[in-house]
């Protein structure tokens, strides 16, 4: 691999940690000195583990009850909730009522524990890879409150590029922006196509050479085949057209005019689960590795960059 450069680039995990702990390890398994996470790295459920006396607790969640019976029995539960992408808490009949009753306590302790798995993942990857020469890069998504920022920038070891040029290597430079453009969920990291476009713009005046970058960037191009996904109606349920599901695209114009502005090298792009694949804009080589994170599944792609080419791809899934 002399000259060089090989990208593992992976997103969309949402709280999954089979998924991340994937993630961690492919540098090695695939021989990658650059890991790259797309975004979208947090959660969405926090499941009560309540108490039932004694050691005994159990959980419910993906439409199936849990139980433990010793303290075992609850630390594997809790690890079997992580994997799954929710966040355990330890609670009782008494608390759990009062939660029920109180939106505002409920939604400050998900941030809570949200930030510290946060939290624990970085240390985990600092644990694991630093000192390896596998370098590793992660940014917020769409989907992805602002508050984990400060924490991701915790880290002396994990990158977080978000809205900033970094160097991958002596050749090769990367801009990144977690943020999309509106959504029908109305998401955390949200803006019009002008404000995405002036992000990506006011990056791409630092970039040195364009042959060399790396667009890492969370939604895709429009109309690219990257960016298929149901179109939802006001309800957000999907539109039905002849008994199926009518698609459409949900990517970004401005990015779409960014790649064919600037022409970078690679374009690494997620946000639309179900449209995994790549294509070439220009000269440009765009790729979704799509996500199955519910399932456990880490899709991802290896890149090999040599000088102003990709010469090798490979989408992966395990």
């Amino acid at each position: 691999m002399s000259g060089t450069t090989r990208i593992f680039f992976a997103t969309d995990l949402h709280g999954s940690e089979k998924c991340f702990l994937k993630f961690l390890n492919a540098g090695k398994f695939y021989k990658s000195n650059i890991l790259i996470m797309g975004g979208d790295i947090t959660g969405k459920l926090m499941i009560p583990v309540v108490s039932d006396g004694g050691s005994n607790y159990h959980a419910t969640y993906l439409d199936s009850r849990h139980e433990a019976k010793n303290e075992q029995e609850l630390r594997d539960l809790e690890g079997q909730i992580r994997m799954a992408g929710f966040y355990p808490y330890l609670t009782n009949p008494d608390e759990l009522r009062e939660l029920q009753r109180d939106e505002k306590r409920v939604d400050s302790l998900f941030k809570k524990l949200m930030l510290d798995n946060v939290k624990r993942w970085v240390d985990l990857a600092e644990q694991r890879l630093k000192g390896s020469g596998i370098s590793v890069y992660i940014t917020g998504g769409n989907d992805d409150l602002h508050e984990i920022t400060p924490v991701l920038q915790s880290s002396s070891f994990v990158v977080d590029p978000e809205e900033r040029v970094v160097d991958l290597d002596s050749r090769h430079q990367m801009l990144s922006t977690g943020w999309s453009n509106p959504t029908p969920w109305k998401t955390p990291r949200e803006c019009t196509e002008e404000e995405l476009g002036a992000k990506i713009e006011g990056m791409a005046s630092e970039i040195k050479d364009f042959k060399n970058t790396v667009f890492n960037v969370h939604v895709p191009p429009v109309d690219s085949g990257l960016d298929t996904c149901p179109r939802l109606d006001e309800s957000l349920k999907p539109i039905i057209v002849g008994g199926e599901i009518s698609m459409g695209p949900g990517g970004s114009t401005a990015v779409r005019s960014a790649i064919e502005k600037h022409q970078p090298l690679l374009g690494l792009h997620g946000h639309i689960h179900e449209s995994k694949g790549f294509v070439k804009i220009g000269r440009t080589f765009c790729v979704n590795p799509g996500s199955e994170y519910g399932e456990g599944i880490l899709r991802g792609v290896i890149v090999d960059l040599e000088d102003g080419k990709v010469k090798n791809f490979l989408l992966t899934q395990g």
